[in-house]
Order: structure tokens, then C-alpha cells, then sequence
């Protein structure tokens, strides 16, 4: 009997590790959460892969594009820093899809099958409060060019207005490969759209000439790359949209071999006071390559590889929210610390191997509290030599900054809030045990802790279907006394969200999340 116990732990063991991976157990759950925001009808993939049919069809073809790690397009080395909205693939996660493809890709249980993501048709983030559309629509021809356009939207509002998140929406996902969204107060997109015959005029890097000083001035929103779910801001916090300010979008239109026209648009959510404070404004500095940042005049010989180090003293205590950064062509690495007077380091984010064609907008998973004096270190490389097969120029040529294509950019904007006790324990996210790794399949709130609540509280919960959810809080009485989320959707898997309770008056509160077919409870103490 002794040897018995030890003997069976080995057969367990030996079962798992030998067991067959199937779609319907392994590679569904990863295909639906990872890649199916694309790849499905009328989104850029290239192809559907929205069932067993369709993954096996393409599965080799699968296999290499993960195996390579070229999709899905996560640019920052999840190792350096956290992000909230990531989307990559485990080692592990990897391994399996290769293991099921060399296993000739058995779809095992079809009954066992997750079910599809319900995709909304609309917004992914509920109703918003402002539609901004393009008011023509654009010809992209068919030339497999490369097509950077800015488009201006006038908002003519008469008052300031609290932005907490920007959904852009393709019109013709099959050509608008991403986004970059701006404020203009100044009105120098709406002259230079003036004074074009066609809708809208050609831009690549900035609408106000590449002039590196009044780039300074240049407000930034979060921007569109396809599969990114849009980012609420954290509660009480938001981006000030000015009053009469025009909200100016590039769209990058990738190349195509069908003349295609689009009309795209954007989707506004502004606070709503009634129910949520105000308590900081997102704020914005952006590091461009002047000679007292990179301590040299920024150009990039040709046939050579450069690479420049900027430096940025903060000059009050922060607490980073996001960061962008941004090149060209020729660009090939990013890396942003900071170094505190205490000599501590703070990774922000490393970009291994950049890609202009999937640069995005990352929103920390918790705040980045940066403290008077600190120094931010960013070092961006370039390769203007024939190596580098995305050189516009052949053979190259003597490069510096400007919005052409074959120009360069170093831009880094910053977002940040004025610190406030207390950001050194705010998080936005939490790295907590997972449903899957407990072996749940159904869907799942997770305890909300610490209970009694803290003044900023994050609560999780996991689905096992992608969907629309709402999600609130009421009181002991059954009043609902806010709404955190309405008709949100959100994929399967693991979610976190964030809430203040400053507002709330001491008592017994339930967190409601309520789904197309569930209704999810957790009470809470204030």
C-alpha cells in the first residue's frame, strides 16, 4: 500500500501530460479570446476563424504566425511591465496550438465547445454620448500604397467636456489598419483642410508641419489599432475635451489591390457627473528629440544605425496612466525607464522589435508613481541601412524628422496625473488566481477584497462567453446607486475593473453583474 499513493500521482501526472489536445478543450477557449476580435466577417483578419471548420483550414498557417510570435500583434515584452487590455500568447499557450496542429488537429467534443463571442454590431463600450462621422467618404485606391489621411471633426461645444474613453469604429475594416487622435484648439488642421479640394488632406506624422516645439501643444487621445478593446479611464479620472475644440484623427489605410472607400467614425464617452467626481484630469507631456532631450541634433545618416537616449526630469510628483511611443519606418526598438533620485528603477515599456504598422496606445495596470526629480530614460534605435527591408529608400538616404514617409520620428507622449497619497496602492487590474486555472468553465465573480472596501476598489469576474454585460451597484434597499459599466462587452475570460467608493456614504452595498442569460452578485462594506 505504500508504493500505491506515489503510483497513482505518477499516472495522474503521466495522463495529463499525454493528454490529446482538441480544439473544443484547448485551442477554441485561445482562438475566441486571442484572435476572433479580427478574424471574423466584415474585421481586418484576413481570414474568419470563428469554428472548428475554419481554425483546422487555416491551422499550419496558425501555427507559424504564433510560433513566430507575429500574432497576435502585442508589441511590448509583457516580461518589462503590465498593461491592461494585453493580448498575447503564452509560451504555454503557443506550445498547445503547435502540439495540436503536429497532432493533425482533432476537433474532439463538439458539444464541449465554447460558444462564439456574441460580438455587439456597434459600440463595444454601450451607448456613447457624442457620434463624431466622417462627413464624406474617402477613396483609398487600389494601388497597394500605403494611404496616411487626417480627417477634422468639429465638436462646437460650448463648455469643457470629461472624455473617459474614445472608440474609433472603422467603416471598411479591411483597409484601416489604425489611428492616431488628436485635439486641435488651434485650428491649423481645419485651414490645411481648407485649403485642399478633397475631403480631408495627406499627413504621416503631424498635422502642425513636424515643428518639434508646438508638437509640445499637440493633446493626444488614445489611439485605434485593430483587436484592442478601447480603455476606460480609471474612475475619477478623464481627458478634458475644450470647449470649441476640433478632435483630429489620422488613419493610416494600409495597402490594397481593390480601390475601396471608407467612412469611418468615433465614439465619445464623456463622465457622468451625477453619478462620477472629477478628481484629476489626465495630463499629457510628450518627449520629442530637442537637443536639451537627446543632447544631439537629431538625424540618421545613411547606411547606419542610430539609436538616441533621451532624458526628461519630472519637475512634480506623478503618477503615470499611459504611454505611446512613436516612429517611423525606420525605427527598431523602444525602451522607457525611469530613475528615481533614490537611484530605483521604473520599467514603463520595451518594445523589442517595432512595427509601425502595429504601434498603439498602452494604459498601465495600475499607477506609475514617479516622484519629483526622477529622470525618464528613452531610448529609441533606428537602422537607415538596407538591412532593414521596411527603409522607404533604396539605396538609403540622409533622414530627420518629419511627417513624410521617408522621414523619422521620435515621439513619445506621457500621460499622467498629479500624484495623490495613496497612488503607490491603486491598481487597475489584479494578477489574481484564474478561473481557467482552477478548472471553472462557468462564469464567475470573484470575492471583492479588501472588505470593508478601500477608497479604490478593483473587482474581477470571468466569462465564460464573450458578451455584453452591465454592471452596478445598488444598496441593501435594492436602489441602484451607480452604474459602472452599461452593455459593455467583453470576450471571454478573465476581466477587472475599477471603482471608487469616496461617494458612497457608510453602509452594505451589492456589486450586480448582469449578463444576456446570468445575474452575478457580491456584497461589499463601506
Amino acid at each position: 500500500m505504500k508504493y500505491l499513493l506515489p503510483t497513482l500521482i505518477i499516472i495522474l501526472l503521466s495522463i495529463d501530460v499525454n493528454a490529446q489536445r482538441t480544439f473544443a478543450n484547448d485551442i477554441a477557449p485561445i482562438i475566441y479570446e486571442k484572435c476572433a476580435t479580427c478574424h471574423r466577417d466584415g474585421e481586418i483578419g484576413p481570414m474568419a476563424l470563428t469554428n472548428y471548420e475554419e481554425v483546422q483550414s487555416w491551422g499550419p498557417t496558425i501555427e507559424f504566425v504564433t510560433s513566430s510570435k507575429i500574432m497576435p500583434p502585442w508589441q511590448p515584452d509583457p516580461s518589462y511591465s503590465t498593461f491592461l487590455g494585453e493580448n498575447f500568447l503564452t509560451d504555454e499557450e503557443i506550445a498547445t496550438i503547435s502540439e495540436w496542429v503536429n497532432d493533425d488537429m482533432p476537433r474532439g467534443d463538439a458539444n464541449a465547445e465554447p460558444a462564439f463571442p456574441d460580438f455587439p454590431e456597434g459600440s463595444v463600450l454601450g451607448t456613447p454620448d457624442l457620434v463624431l462621422e466622417m462627413e464624406e467618404d474617402w477613396v483609398h485606391e487600389g494601388n497597394f500604397q500605403d494611404d496616411y489621411r487626417y480627417f477634422v471633426f468639429p465638436t462646437n461645444f460650448p463648455d469643457d467636456k470629461v472624455i473617459k474613453a474614445v472608440e474609433f469604429r472603422p467603416g471598411n475594416s479591411k483597409i484601416v489598419h489604425h489611428a492616431l487622435l488628436f485635439e486641435d484648439v488651434t485650428g491649423a488642421a481645419r485651414e490645411k483642410d481648407d485649403a485642399t479640394p478633397e475631403y480631408g488632406f495627406d499627413g504621416f506624422g503631424s498635422f502642425l508641419d513636424g515643428n518639434s516645439t508646438s508638437i509640445l501643444t499637440q493633446k493626444q487621445f488614445p489611439g485605434f489599432v485593430p483587436g484592442q478593446k478601447p480603455i476606460r479611464y480609471p474612475d475619477g479620472l478623464g481627458q478634458i475635451l475644450q470647449a470649441g475644440a476640433d478632435v483630429v484623427v489620422q488613419i493610416h489605410y494600409a495597402p490594397w489591390p481593390i480601390t475601396e472607400t471608407d467612412r469611418s467614425k468615433m465614439n465619445i464617452f464623456f463622465m457622468d457627473e451625477t453619478e462620477e467626481e472629477l478628481e484629476r484630469q489626465v495630463q499629457g507631456h510628450i518627449m520629442v528629440p530637442l537637443q536639451e532631450v537627446i543632447g544631439e541634433q537629431f538625424f540618421i545618416l545613411a547606411n547606419t544605425k542610430k539609436e538616441f537616449h533621451g532624458r526628461y526630469t519630472v519637475p512634480i510628483d506623478v503618477s503615470l496612466v499611459n504611454i505611446a511611443p512613436h516612429m517611423h519606418l525606420l525605427g527598431k526598438h523602444w525602451e522607457v525607464w525611469v530613475e528615481t533620485p533614490d537611484g530605483d528603477r521604473i520599467n514603463l515599456i520595451n518594445v523589442p522589435e517595432w512595427d509601425f504598422n502595429w504601434q498603439g496606445s498602452y494604459s498601465f495596470d495600475r499607477f506609475k508613481v514617479v516622484p519629483a526629480g526622477s529622470v525618464v530614460h528613452a531610448v529609441a534605435s533606428y537602422d537607415n541601412t538596407t538591412d532593414n527591408p521596411n527603409n522607404p529608400s533604396n539605396p538609403p538616404q540622409f533622414v530627420t524628422w518629419g511627417e513624410g514617409t521617408q522621414d523619422e520620428m521620435y515621439y513619445l507622449p506621457l500621460g499622467f496625473v498629479t500624484y495623490k497619497e495613496g497612488d503607490e496602492d491603486i491598481v487597475f487590474s489584479e494578477t489574481t488566481v484564474s478561473a481557467k486555472d482552477l478548472l471553472v468553465t462557468n462564469n464567475l465573480i470573484y470575492p471583492i477584497q479588501p472588505n470593508p472596501v478601500s477608497a479604490h476598489t478593483v473587482t474581477g469576474f470571468y466569462l465564460e462567453q464573450g458578451q455584453s454585460v452591465n454592471i452596478s451597484i445598488y444598496d441593501i434597499q435594492g436602489k441602484k446607486v451607480r452604474t459602472l459599466r452599461e452593455n459593455e462587452f467583453f470576450n471571454m475570460g478573465d476581466h477587472f475593473i475599477d471603482f471608487s467608493t469616496r461617494a458612497l456614504s457608510g453602509g452594505i452595498y451589492v456589486l450586480q453583474i448582469q449578463g444576456k442569460d446570468f445575474i452575478m452578485t457580491e456584497k461589499f462594506v463601506k
